[in-house]
């Protein structure tokens, strides 16, 4: 007999047995693949963005899927107890931009092997490569999960800390949300966040603009009225399907979201390449450039202002001809040229497909978790943690943090749990 039996050995639930193997020795873990920690492995690009020092109000400001949630786990385990957990054992972190953390050696497999070590010295029973095909409340108050091989074992507390549906390779192929089902648990609708958008304009099938990539830009989601839903500054490239990098994965779960808003498929995107300048800045700054070299072609007055390939783009957009000189540019042209370089609009289709994504969006109703403890409101004894709840958020530390709070709130609870 157990005390708590995790299922998953993704970052929440190794979390969870660290925190639960503190207060208790009869702690299981159960992982269906080989190996643990297998998405902390490849994050991050496998340096491992563990954590975000910015204070609490950006944290949860960065995670736009129900953050405020966090409020509460926070006042018991934040974003300094992650790095101070890590510190302590060995892994020394730095500060990144946007108060990114990483370790110090850029090597994810410290993260994980820190986690793994403290889990051993305080002899958590690991079972890898074991599914689960079904868990029963007792009547006894007790869970019985019943594995691949038929046998059953019984636990007073069971933590689900399964993942979503994204990176499937890793083992976060949904089973959690069928287990929270079978106790009752809604599960929101999932969809896929943090992941490139797909778009079917013409400049994009024909391969216009692959492989550009644009530094820090305005890219904004347009609602039906043409107002802007939401933007973000960052870097972006253009792709052979559509758009990516920094600011294309941070608006994809908007395009979802307003696709269903404005019910249909093609939704548009508004791309500002210098949001430092004003309109007015810009016109300037373009009028200085052409009146400088008035007998010069305008593609060449106004070379190094943008990227060649997507200044060609604009000028064509533009009406004005790769052979027009600055002398001759009409106020009409000029105008529509700085219109596209502080607005181009054009339309998106949707992201690419949820097992794409680095993050999934929507789970397990947080309605029916207690934020103080993470156990189910449901079922007592039962908790969840990590991304199979519906919390989500940006790249940049914010869904590990979630993860490894959620992970520790819990693991801290059901160690504690007696009926």
């Amino acid at each position: 007999m157990y005390q708590t039996i995790i299922i998953g050995g993704g970052p929440s639930g190794l979390m969870a047995a660290a925190a639960a193997s503190q207060h208790s020795d009869k702690v299981l873990l159960i992982e269906k693949k080989k190996g643990l920690g297998r998405k902390l492995k490849i994050s991050g690009g496998g340096r491992c963005n563990v954590t975000n020092r910015l204070p609490y109000e950006e944290i949860i400001k960065n995670i736009p899927g129900n953050g405020k949630f966090l409020y509460s786990p926070f006042s018991v385990f934040d974003n300094e107890s992650i790095i101070h957990f890590f510190e302590s054992r060995g892994v020394a972190l730095k500060e990144e931009d946007h108060g990114r953390m990483f370790p110090v050696s850029n090597k994810a497999q410290d993260v994980v092997d820190a986690l793994i070590r403290t889990i051993e010295k305080n002899n958590v029973t690991v079972k890898e490569e074991t599914s689960v095909h079904a868990i029963e409340h007792t009547p006894q108050q007790t869970f019985k999960v019943f594995l691949g091989n038929q046998q059953a074992i019984e636990t007073y507390s069971l933590i689900i800390a399964t993942g979503g549906t994204s990176v499937p390779k890793t083992g976060s192929t949904g089973d959690g949300y069928k287990f929270a089902e079978h106790f009752g648990h809604t599960i929101t609708e999932l969809f896929p966040t943090e992941v490139p958008i797909t778009s079917s304009e013409q400049f994009i099938k024909n391969k216009r603009l692959k492989g550009l990539s644009l530094k820090n830009v305005a890219l904004s989601v347009l609602k039906k009225n043409g107002k802007k839903r939401v933007t973000h500054q960052m870097d972006m490239i253009f792709t052979h399907f559509g758009i990516s990098g920094p600011a294309a994965l941070r608006c994809s779960q908007f395009v979802y979201k307003e696709q269903k808003n404005q019910k249909r498929e093609d939704i548009e995107m508004q791309l500002d390449a210098f949001p430092e300048l004003s309109f007015a800045q810009l016109e300037d700054k373009v009028r200085k450039l052409l009146k400088d070299t008035p007998d010069k072609y305008v593609k060449n007055s106004l070379h190094g202002l943008i990227e060649e390939r997507y200044l060609l783009y604009m000028l064509e957009l533009a009406d004005i001809s790769e052979t027009l000189t600055a002398h001759h540019i009409s106020n009409e042209q000029f105008n529509k040229l700085i219109t596209l370089l502080k607005g181009f609009i054009f339309k998106v289709n949707g992201t690419l497909s949820i097992e794409k994504a680095f993050v999934t969006g929507g789970g397990v109703s947080l309605k029916e978790i207690e934020p103080k403890t993470m156990m189910s409101k449901l079922t007592p004894g039962l908790f969840m943690c990590g991304e199979l709840l519906d919390i989500h958020g940006y790249t940049g530390g914010y869904n590990i943090t979630s993860a490894l709070v959620t992970g520790h709130i819990s693991g801290t609870n059901a160690s504690k749990f007696q009926h």
